[in-house]
C-alpha cells in the first residue's frame, strides 16, 4: 500500500531536477509513515489519496528538518541529523524546498484538501514557534501545553483523516475529530517513551525533553503531586544537563507519584473515543492505525 506513496514521493523529488536535492532527500530517515497509512485506510489508493498521502509526508518531513535545526538535535533514528551532516543552513533550506513542492503539488488535488492540509500546516508551524516560546521558562500550564502539541503534532494528523474523508466522499468532521484525537495521543505517548525508554530504542537522546526545557505533560502532573521542596528540586533541573543522581531521582518520582500511569490513561482514553467514534460509521479497520499511535516502543 505504502509503496505507491514513496513511488510518488521519489517523482515529486525527481521533477525538481536537481540532484543535490535527490541526495539530500534520500539521507531522510522514512519513518513510520503512519500519516500516509491514514490517509489510504480511509481513502483507499486512489491517485488522489497517493498523491495526499506524498503531499503530506514530504510536508511532515519538512517539519522534521527545521524541528531538529531548532532543537540542536543531531541525531535521529540513531543516525546523525542531516544538519549535523550538512550543517543548519542546508536543513533548512532542504525543508523549504519539501515545503514548497509539496504545496505546489497540493493544487493539483483538490483545493478543499488544498485548504485543510496548508491550514494544517499553518497551525504546524504557529505550534512550533509556541513550542520555543514555552521551553524558555519552567511551564505549568497544562492547557497552554495541550494546544502547542495539538498545533505542532495533531493538526497534521488531524488534516490527513480530514482530506482523506474528503476524497472518499466521506463525512469530513468525525475523522478530522479522530485524527485531532489520534495525534494529541500520539504526542502524549512520544513524552512518554522519552522518559521511560533508552537511546537506543528511541533513536536519540533519552530524557531530553527537558533539558532541552520542555516542560512535557508528565513534568508538569509530576510538580503538581510534589512536596515543596520536590517542586523546587524539579525546578532547579529544568533546562540543565542532568547527571545519573538527578536522572535516578527523576525516575523513582514519576514512578512513586504514578505520573505516567495517569499520563497513558489519558493518551488511552483519547485513542478509546477515537476508536469508538469511527466504529460508530462501520470504519472498524481505522482501529489498528489507532492502537500503533500508543502501542509502541519509539
Amino acid at each position: 500500500m505504502l509503496s505507491a506513496v514513496e513511488r510518488k514521493i521519489e517523482q515529486f523529488i525527481a521533477d525538481l531536477n536537481d540532484k543535490e536535492v535527490q541526495s539530500l532527500y534520500a539521507k531522510l530517515p522514512h519513518g513510520k509513515r503512519l500519516r500516509a497509512k491514514l490517509i489510504m485506510r480511509i481513502a483507499g489508493e486512489s491517485l488522489p489519496a497517493v498523491k495526499t498521502a506524498a503531499v503530506v509526508e514530504m510536508i511532515h518531513a519538512a517539519s522534521l528538518l527545521h524541528d531538529d535545526v531548532i532543537d540542536d538535535a543531531y541525531v535521529r533514528r540513531n543516525k546523525p541529523s542531516l544538519n549535523a551532516l550538512y550543517g543548519n543552513k542546508t536543513a533548512i533550506m532542504l525543508g523549504d524546498i519539501l515545503y514548497s513542492k509539496g504545496f505546489f503539488e497540493l493544487n493539483n488535488i483538490s483545493a478543499e484538501v488544498s485548504r485543510i492540509v496548508s491550514n494544517a500546516v499553518t497551525q504546524l508551524s504557529l505550534g512550533e514557534l509556541k513550542d520555543v516560546s514555552l521551553s524558555a521558562s519552567f511551564n505549568l500550564d497544562k492547557d497552554a501545553y495541550l494546544e502547542m502539541i495539538y498545533q505542532k503534532t495533531a493538526s497534521l494528523i488531524e488534516a490527513s483523516a480530514g482530506a482523506a474523508a474528503v476524497l472518499a466522499g466521506k463525512p469530513k468532521a468525525p475523522f478530522m475529530t479522530y485524527g485531532r484525537n489520534l495525534g494529541l495521543a500520539f504526542q502524549m505517548i512520544d513524552d512518554l517513551l522519552d522518559i521511560t525508554q533508552d537511546s537506543q530504542t528511541l533513536g536519540k537522546p533519552a530524557m531530553h525533553d527537558f533539558v532541552e526545557g520542555k516542560t512535557t505533560l508528565p513534568y508538569i502532573y509530576l510538580y503538581e503531586a510534589l512536596d515543596a521542596q520536590g517542586k523546587e528540586k524539579l525546578r532547579s533541573m529544568h533546562g540543565k544537563v542532568l547527571g545519573s543522581e538527578d536522572l535516578n531521582w527523576l525516575k523513582v518520582a514519576f514512578e512513586e507519584k504514578q505520573v505516567l500511569i495517569k499520563c497513558y490513561a489519558q493518551a488511552r482514553e483519547l485513542i478509546d473515543e477515537a476508536v469508538e467514534l469511527m466504529n460508530s460509521l462501520g470504519e472498524d479497520a481505522l482501529s489498528e492505525i489507532a492502537m500503533e499511535m500508543i502501542d509502541r516502543e519509539f
